[in-house]
C-alpha cells in the first residue's frame, strides 16, 4: 500500500542562503532612491494621464439629459425637452434631440433659468445666506489611507455639481488631490507656502512697529519674507476643469513648511503660527467669493494640519471600519485636544494678565465617517465603533463599490466617470455612496449657515 504524498511545507522552510544572497543584489546607496524617484514620476504622470484629453488637459465629460433631470434640475426630461424648445437662447447640448448632452457650464445656466422662471416650490439652486462667508471644511485624520483624499475630492465635485462655488486647498505635499483636479504646480511658491510665509512677515512688521516706538532693533525679513510680502492668494487660486471648483494644488516641497514654521514661531514668539491659513481665507476676501472651502490636510498632525483644523469650521474624519483605525482615531481626537487645549491655555495665560479677550478654538461640527466600508464584513465592528463615538459619527457609512476602483484607474472622481462605461446598476450604488455622504455633509453644511443667519439677526 503506497503512502499518501506528504503535504507540502509552508514556503519559509528551506529557504538557500546562497541562493538568496543571488537574488538580492549589490548593496542599495542614495543614488537609487533617485533613480526610483524619477522612474515613479513617470509612471506617475502617464498613469495621470490616463483621465486626461489627447492634447494632455483634463476636461469634465458632458452629462446627458438622463442625468441632469435625475441628478442636478428636479424637473421631468420631458419638461426639460419643452422648455429647451421654448428657449433658443439656453444652451441645446450636444447630439440627436432625443440623446441630449451639456457641458456643466450649460448645465449651471438651465440651472439658472429654472430658478428664475421655475416652479417655486422646487429648489433649483442650493440654499446659501446672504451675507455670510463661505463655510470652511477640514477633512483630517493623521491614519494613511483613511479615505481623506477621496472623501474630499468627492465632496467638492458634489458640490459642485449642487450649484456651489468651490476652493480646494491641497495642503498635502503628496499632492493626490491636486493630481485629481489636474493643477499644476511647479514649485512650492505655487502653494500655500507663500501665504504661511506672507502672515509671518506681516507679524515680524508689526512687531518692528512696536521695537521702532521703543528704539529696540527690529527683527530681520529676509527674501523669502520680503517676497512672500507681495503674494497674493489669487496669484496661487488656479482654475479646473471643473467650471465651479477652483484650486490652490501642492507639491513635494510644500513639505518643507513642517520644517520652517517653527523656526520662524522661535523667532517671533508672539505669532500665532495656527492662524496664518484662517488670515488669509478671511482678512483678503476669499471667503465671499465661494460658498465652500475644503482643505485637504496631510496624514499626520504637523502645522500645516493645525493650521487647517483652526481654520475650519466643519471637521470630518474619515475612518475605515477596523480595530487599528479605530484605535488610530482616537488617538487623533487626543492629540487634537491637547494640541488645541496647551494653544489656549499657553495663550490665554498672558492674554488675561494684559486684559485681552482669551483665545478659544470652536467649531461649527465634527463628524467621524466610516469610509471603505464592506456590509458583509464590517458591520459588527461599525456598530461598536458607532456606539463608541456616539453624536460624533455620520450616520451613513460610505461603501466601498467597484464604481470606485474602476473610476480611480483613470483618476478620476465617480461624478467624473460616464456612465455609459459601467454596469447601470454598478454606476448607481457607486452614485449613491458619495450622494448619500454629500448629503450629510449638506446637512451639517445648512445647518451652521442657518445657525449663524439666526445669530446675526439676534445681534
Amino acid at each position: 500500500m503506497s503512502k499518501p504524498p506528504a503535504a507540502p511545507l509552508p514556503p519559509y522552510f528551506n529557504i538557500d542562503p546562497a541562493r538568496a544572497a543571488s537574488r538580492i543584489g549589490h548593496p542599495v546607496d542614495t543614488t537609487r532612491f533617485a533613480k526610483a524617484a524619477a522612474f515613479c514620476g513617470k509612471g506617475r504622470d502617464d498613469l495621470a494621464r490616463r483621465g486626461y484629453a489627447p492634447d494632455g488637459k483634463k476636461r469634465l465629460r458632458r452629462f446627458s439629459i438622463w442625468e441632469i433631470t435625475k441628478y442636478l434640475i428636479p424637473v421631468a426630461p420631458a419638461h426639460l425637452r419643452r422648455v429647451l424648445k421654448a428657449n433658443a437662447d439656453l444652451p441645446q447640448g450636444e447630439g440627436e434631440a432625443g440623446a441630449k448632452w451639456f457641458t456643466l457650464e450649460e448645465v449651471l445656466t438651465l440651472r439658472d433659468h429654472f430658478a428664475t422662471e421655475g416652479s417655486s416650490a422646487k429648489e433649483y439652486r442650493p440654499w446659501r445666506p446672504e451675507g455670510l462667508p463661505a463655510k470652511i471644511c477640514a477633512v483630517a485624520n493623521f491614519k494613511g489611507g483613511s479615505g481623506k483624499t477621496t472623501t474630499c475630492a468627492h465632496l467638492a465635485m458634489a458640490a459642485a455639481l449642487d450649484g456651489y462655488k468651490v476652493l480646494v486647498i491641497d495642503l498635502d505635499s503628496q499632492a493626490s488631490m491636486t493630481s485629481i483636479l489636474g493643477g499644476a504646480v511647479e514649485d512650492e511658491w505655487k502653494t500655500v507656502f507663500p501665504l504661511i510665509a506672507k502672515d509671518y512677515a506681516k507679524a515680524v512688521q508689526a512687531e518692528n512697529a512696536v521695537r521702532a516706538a521703543s528704539g529696540s532693533p527690529a527683527l530681520p525679513l529676509d527674501e523669502t519674507l520680503t517676497a512672500a510680502l507681495e503674494v497674493s492668494p489669487r496669484n496661487l487660486i488656479q482654475s479646473t476643469h471643473w467650471p465651479n471648483i477652483d484650486l490652490i494644488g501642492a507639491q513635494l516641497n510644500l513639505y518643507w513648511a513642517e520644517f520652517q514654521i517653527p523656526v520662524w514661531r522661535m523667532g517671533l514668539r508672539t505669532w500665532p503660527l495656527w492662524d496664518a491659513l484662517g488670515n488669509f481665507l478671511n482678512d483678503e476676501g476669499i471667503l465671499d467669493d465661494y460658498d465652500i472651502v475644503f482643505l485637504d490636510t496631510p496624514p499626520a498632525l504637523g502645522y500645516l494640519t493645525i493650521n487647517s483644523l483652526a481654520a475650519a469650521d466643519i471637521l470630518l474624519v474619515p475612518l475605515g471600519a477596523s480595530f487599528l483605525e479605530f484605535d488610530s482615531t482616537g488617538r487623533f481626537f487626543d492629540m487634537l485636544y491637547a494640541t488645541f487645549a496647551s494653544i489656549e491655555d499657553g495663550e490665554n495665560a498672558q492674554r488675561r494678565q494684559l486684559g485681552l479677550d482669551e483665545v478659544k478654538f470652536e467649531w461649527d461640527v465634527v463628524r467621524a465617517i466610516i469610509t471603505r466600508f464592506d456590509a458583509s464584513q464590517q458591520t459588527d465592528l461599525a456598530n461598536v465603533i458607532q456606539a463608541y463615538f456616539g453624536d460624533f459619527m455620520n450616520a451613513y457609512r460610505q461603501e466601498f463599490t467597484a464604481l470606485v476602483g474602476q473610476a480611480g484607474e483613470q483618476v478620476n472622481g465617480i461624478y467624473e466617470a460616464d456612465y455609459r462605461d459601467f454596469h447601470r446598476d454598478t454606476y448607481l450604488r457607486g452614485r449613491e455612496a458619495f450622494d448619500r455622504t454629500y448629503a450629510e455633509f449638506k446637512e451639517l453644511l445648512l445647518g451652521a449657515w442657518w445657525r449663524d443667519a439666526e445669530l446675526a439677526k439676534e445681534a
